[in-house]
């Protein structure tokens, strides 16, 4: 019984002497370098968490964040916390590789915290649609998962393609894309729903503010005159709010009957399933395009 489990140990050693390190330079520009790829990741964003799927690397995951609900095993994960709380024992006692978290998305002064007492990090921020392709690949190679990983990358970059070229020269739409009601709030080109607006034909009436998620109100809409409304709420369902837009039958899209949703997992997820989102984005403003005065 003694020689085996000196033996364990042995084992695990000889195989971690056998992997090739593992070095990236993530979307923080920060050098990460790992003996060998990752095999116990904690995921602190939803948008990672399915990346990390599309890479192959799902199987890898030991803790994630509320939220984290895609694809369906992803549901059944041990959390961490969420975006504004983690649990830093909890995190600890999993013994992670690798943490990947979301720049701009989770508690930064906890993660501080993570990163002096000495676990990796690894940064991930896809901000355009192009850019999703190649995060896949990155957490391939993070996990070495990197077949399965080229994989998926290349069907989303097929697809985005595909999206690209079928709305190619389209006339231009005039959106109002709203995040939230109270206060009224839309986003600015930076954002990537301005990226998806754009491979539809779509021109955001508020993309050039200077805030990522600029706020808004009744008034600029109606002198932005958009042609299109487009709503994302806290769930799947269409907001209850979007139609207190028909008061304002100054507004080409109220007129038109042009007010529309996306669910928000679709549309503001950084990750493969945001093309369904822009295929109902350009499907919508095509129904635009069908109903504007000849």
């Amino acid at each position: 019984m003694r020689r085996g489990r000196l033996a364990l140990p042995l084992l695990a050693c000889c195989a971690y002497a056998h992997a090739a390190p593992v070095t990236l330079v993530d979307d923080a520009g920060q050098r990460l370098t790992l003996p060998a790829p990752a095999q116990r990741i904690i995921s602190l964003a939803p948008h990672v968490t399915e990346l990390l799927y599309a890479a192959g690397a799902g199987g890898k995951i030991v803790g994630t964040v509320e939220y984290s609900d895609y694809p369906v095993e992803a549901k059944g994960l041990p959390r961490v916390g969420d975006n504004q709380r983690l649990d830093l024992e909890r995190i600890l006692a999993m013994r992670p590789d690798v943490i990947v978290v979301w720049l701009h998305g989770s508690a930064q002064r906890q993660l501080d915290q993570l990163r002096r007492l000495g676990l990796p990090m690894y940064y991930s921020e896809p901000k355009k649609l192009a850019d999703i392709g190649p995060a896949i690949d990155a957490l391939g190679q993070l996990a070495g998962t990197r077949v399965v990983a080229a994989r998926a990358a290349k069907e989303y970059r097929e697809r985005l393609a595909q999206l690209m070229r079928q709305n190619a020269g389209k006339s231009t739409v005039k959106v109002f894309f709203q995040i939230w009601d109270q206060p009224v709030m839309s986003v600015n080109n930076s954002h990537l729903i301005s990226d998806a607006m754009q491979v539809c034909g779509g021109r955001n009436v508020f993309g050039t503010l200077p805030a990522l998620v600029p706020t808004v109100d009744v008034e600029a809409v109606i002198a932005a005159d958009p042609e299109a409304i487009i709503a994302t709420g806290a769930d799947a369902t269409r907001p209850a709010w979007l139609d207190e837009w028909k008061r304002w039958q100054r507004i080409s899209a109220v007129r038109r009957n042009n007010l529309y949703s996306i669910p928000p997992d679709l549309i503001t997820r950084h990750a493969p399933r945001v093309l369904d989102g822009v295929e109902l984005m350009c499907k919508e403003l095509d129904q635009v395009r069908a109903q504007a005065p000849r």
